[in-house]
């Protein structure tokens, strides 16, 4: 299998815990990545314990869909079990990304499902983001478990005093949500102290949103 092993997922690992710090959606250590490759199936995932400055190419992890270490000098991120099993049981996902926002993650530790009042969240994260039940502790398969159910179809779940997971189909579009997450947490809590009331979108609306992200957004016409 090392001879499968592709260099540019390794650098797409390193650059995305750069971003991620630069984007202020993870401190220190904490938070993890991964990708996969729709070729191979092997996964790419940060190491553990490490500083994202620090991560070179050489320490990012490759493993199969079994959790086996098929090449690394480091140890894989504890929460492999939960990155792993997103892969397992979402096929229309190639990238994982944990982080550890402060908006977001408030919702997180009332265990309250974030709702989508922002047509950016709505298009490309869910109508709803739902909150991993029940509590498991990090680095544990059961998390992994809690998550996925909690994920859904979804491409975010709050994990409670923990953090956030985002999904997406390339490593962008995961970075993307986790933005748009953190972005529409924190509207809905000034919307709160605003004292209004927060329009809901209906039924009708999400579904023609969610459509025109899926198949008309950034498209061209046929006929252009």
């Amino acid at each position: 299998m090392k001879d499968k092993i592709k260099e540019s997922y390794r650098q797409l690992i390193v650059d995305t815990g750069i971003e991620m710090l630069d984007k202020g959606i993870t401190v220190g250590t904490w938070g993890n990545i991964s990708a996969r490759d729709p070729e191979t199936d092997l996964v790419y995932i940060s190491p553990s314990g490490m500083d994202y400055l620090s991560i070179k190419a050489k320490h990012v992890v490759v493993m199969d869909l079994n959790l086996n270490v098929i090449d690394g000098e480091t140890e894989p991120s504890i929460e492999k079990h939960m990155h792993i099993a997103v892969f397992n049981t979402r096929k229309d996902v190639n990238a994982v990304v944990h982080t550890h926002p402060v908006y977001s993650s408030a919702f997180g530790t009332v265990e309250q499902p974030l709702p989508g009042i922002s047509e950016d969240f709505i298009q490309i994260v869910g109508a709803e983001v739902q909150v991993a039940r029940p509590y498991a502790l990090p680095g544990t398969a059961e998390l992994g478990e809690t998550a996925v159910a909690g994920l859904g179809d979804n491409n975010a779940v709050l994990l409670p005093g923990h953090g956030a997971l985002l999904v997406g189909t390339d490593m962008k579009m995961a970075l993307k949500v986790s933005l748009v997450l953190e972005k529409n947490a924190q509207i809905y809590l000034y919307a709160k102290m605003l004292g209004g009331d927060i329009r809901a979108f209906k039924q009708n609306e999400i579904d023609f949103m969610q459509d025109f992200a899926r198949n008309s957004y950034g498209k061209k016409n046929k006929g252009a």
